[in-house]
Parts: structure tokens; C-alpha cells; sequence
């Protein structure tokens, strides 16, 4: 199914700011988020929608390749889900929206705090962002890489509860258990209304009276873990990958962060990607391009042979199918691209001097006038 314009789904036009286009994002995204509208599904698609479009036209560098090209510029490059690309999922969208819109007051115009009773904000620890560069032999094949996170830990003392043992926790006296208070100002324009987390339990809306001497009540410590992270084949730089709740873990028992990890292709000393496929630029000596015959090239994959047909130019693209990057997310692989050039030798001898002056006397050798038909193909060649 193709996809909605962007500018469309959110409801503005394309000189829309970035305080248009949040705007925007935000009244839609409150009118149809799952918790308001649960068992929905068309009303969990049009959140999960609005986030995407909200999350290309609120980055400039995106949004530009977008105006420029429309779906099609963003690639891989879009950074949405697991994978830039296909990924986007209604998890990533409810982050998104969590991580621009998660404050007090806008929980109180979601839920309708004014009501009753406040909603506690879920108890959540800190998410880990990792960067790890593959080579391009690692992507083109994919691979486990075990890496040493520090995060903060539970603390085995106390269970993570926090308290010391034989102690307990009791209710906050301030809040009374929601973890936030309300405060009331009135001004000259009317009553402003704020919620906040509770300063006295720091939103836990519980006291401890004994706290544990090894975590100091916090429930966690500082530690390390090794993480395994599969690499699939394809990746890109820009990519990343979401493990859930190997982020840093929450204070009190809550539910652990996520530990995010992005990718940043390691720069190769002979290939270059283009999308799936790669670049490579191979020397080949004058004989060989006048006279023709074979080559080993290089691939991701080992050695390749690959005829020099006579008369080769300097610029002329051999293509090796299926020797590139592996699609992500589909099947197929890109090719590999030989691009060779003639190398010039820069030291002579006496005899190759010889030898070289009596070709140049050849007809054969003698390269045609610089007419209309010569230069367009030399523009060809160069790529012009």
C-alpha cells in the first residue's frame, strides 16, 4: 500500500515550521493514541501514521530529502523501528511521542486528571544508546557481537526495593500515594493548574523509613553486563536496533530502560557503498586494456575473475551480480561494480622508452581528432 504525503496526514502545508508541524502532531496523536482508544485498530494505525510523518518533517535533513524526492529519498536512512525502512511499529511510535510529549501537563490533559484521582507516571529506567561499526564484510554476511554494557543494575541486597531488610515503605504523606501533587495559581488571567511529581517521594508515592546502606533507597547499583547483539546482513550507518529492557534498570522494581544501538559503517579501504551495491576502482596496466585478457578483483566474498575485452576504456563499469550488501528486510543482494582505469607508469627505462617511441609511430596508436563525436563520448566516460 502506498503511503500518505506526509504534509497531508499531519494537515499542513510544506512551509509549515517546526512549531506548526509539532502542533499539528500533538492534537493528533492525543486524539487517537492507543490508551484512548483501545481495541481500535484504525485509530492505532492513524497514531502510528501521524508519528511517522511527525518524526521526517520535525528532522530538517530529512524533511529535505523527503520535499526532494518523496518517500522514495528517505531509503534506509529513515531510522524508524528495528530498521530504518520497514520497522516502524506502534512500540516506536508510543517512544516517539513519550519522548517529546511526556511531561506532566500533557498527562493531564490525556488522561483528564481534573476529574479525580492523578495517574501515576510508569516507573521506568533510563534507556542506553551504544554505537557499534561494522565492517562491510560483517554486513554483507551479518554477525554476533558480544558487548560490555555499563548500566545501573537491581541491587541484590535489598531486591531492588530499596529498603533495608526488615523494614517497610508506607504511604506518602504528601501525595498520598499518586506520586504527584497538584499545584493551584491563581493569576489576573484565571487559575493555572500544574502537576508535578512529588518532591517528598520523588514520585514513587511511598516512603521508606530504613533505606538500604548499599543502593542508599535508590533499588539499583552500578554494574555491567555482556550483551550479545545479532547483527543481521544489510545494515546501514544510521540504522538501529531496539533490545528491550537492557537499558539501565528502574529504581524501585519498575521496568527496565531499553538499550538502543546504532550502527556506523566502518569505513572500507577498498569498497564503497552506494545503497546495496558496492564500489570498486581497479588499476589495469596499458597492454592489458589494448589487448584484452583477465583479472582477479576483489569481493566481500573472496577473488573474482573478470574478462578485459579488447580496446577497454578508461572508466568502463563491470558489473558482478549478487557480489554486493544484502537487502535488508527482503531477499536479494546488490552487485559489485568494477570500475577500472588505466594506470600510467610514472618511471621509464631506456629500452621501455624505446619501445614506447616506436609504438606512438603506429596508426593504431595515434588517438582520434577532437571532433563533436570524440568529445561527447569522453564526456561519457568522465561521467559528465
Amino acid at each position: 500500500m502506498s503511503k500518505r504525503d506526509y504534509y497531508e496526514v499531519l494537515g499542513v502545508g510544506r512551509d509549515a515550521d517546526e512549531a506548526a508541524v509539532k502542533s499539528a502532531y500533538r492534537k493528533l496523536a492525543l486524539k487517537y493514541h492507543p490508551d484512548r482508544n483501545p481495541g481500535n485498530n484504525q485509530a492505532e494505525e492513524s497514531f502510528k501514521e501521524a508519528t511517522e510523518a511527525y518524526e521526517i518533517l520535525k528532522d530538517a535533513q530529512k524533511r529535505q530529502a523527503y520535499d526532494q524526492f518523496g518517500h522514495a529519498g528517505l531509503g534506509q536512512g529513515a531510522g524508524f523501528g528495528g530498521f530504518g525502512g520497514g520497522g516502524f511499529d506502534v512500540s516506536d511510535a508510543l517512544r516517539a511521542f513519550m519522548r517529546d510529549f511526556g511531561s506532566g501537563s500533557i498527562f493531564e490533559e490525556f488522561f483528564g486528571m481534573g476529574s479525580g484521582g492523578a495517574r501515576r507516571q510508569r516507573n521506568r529506567g533510563e534507556d542506553l544508546r551504544i554505537q557499534i561499526s561494522p565492517t562491510l564484510e560483517e554486513i554483507a554476511t551479518g554477525i554476533t557481537k558480544s558487548i560490555k554494557v555499563k548500566r545501573l543494575i537491581r541491587c541484590d541486597t535489598c531486591g531492588g526495593s530499596g529498603v533495608a531488610v526488615g523494614s517497610s515503605k508506607s504511604t506518602c504523606h504528601q501525595c498520598q500515594g499518586a506520586g504527584q501533587v497538584r499545584t493551584v495559581t491563581r493569576t489576573f488571567l484565571g487559575t493555572v493548574q500544574q502537576v508535578q511529581p512529588c518532591n517528598v517521594c520523588r514520585g514513587s508515592g511511598e516512603i521508606i523509613a530504613n533505606a538500604c546502606r548499599f543502593c542508599n533507597g535508590d533499588g539499583r547499583v552500578r554494574g555491567s553486563s555482556t550483551v550479545d547483539i545479532k547483527i543481521p546482513p544489510g545494515v546501514a550507518s544510521g540504522n538501529y536496533m531496539t533490545l528491550e529492557n537492557m537499558g539501565n534498570a528502574a529504581s524501585h522494581n519498575g521496568e527496565p530502560g531499553d538499550l538502543i544501538v546504532i550502527f556506523d559503517e566502518k569505513k572500507h579501504d577498498i569498497f564503497t557503498r552506494h545503497d546495496d551495491n558496492v564500489i570498486c576502482d581497479f588499476p589495469i596496466s596499458f597492454t592489458l586494456a589494448a589487448m584484452g585478457g583477465e583479472i582477479n578483483v576483489p569481493t566481500l566474498s573472496g577473488e573474482e575473475t573478470i574478462k578485459i575485452p579488447t580496446g577497454t576504456q578508461p572508466g568502463k563499469v563491470f558489473k558482478l551480480r549478487g557480489k554486493g550488501i544484502p537487502h535488508l528486510h527482503r531477499h536479494g543482494k546488490g552487485d559489485e561494480l568494477v570500475r577500472v582505469f588505466v594506470w600510467v607508469p610514472t618511471k621509464l627505462s631506456a629500452d621501455d622508452k624505446k619501445l614506447l617511441k616506436e609504438l606512438s609511430g603506429s596508426e593504431s596508436f595515434r588517438p582520434p581528432k577532437a571532433g563533436k563525436s570524440f568529445l561527447d563520448k569522453l564526456k561519457g566516460t568522465l561521467g559528465v
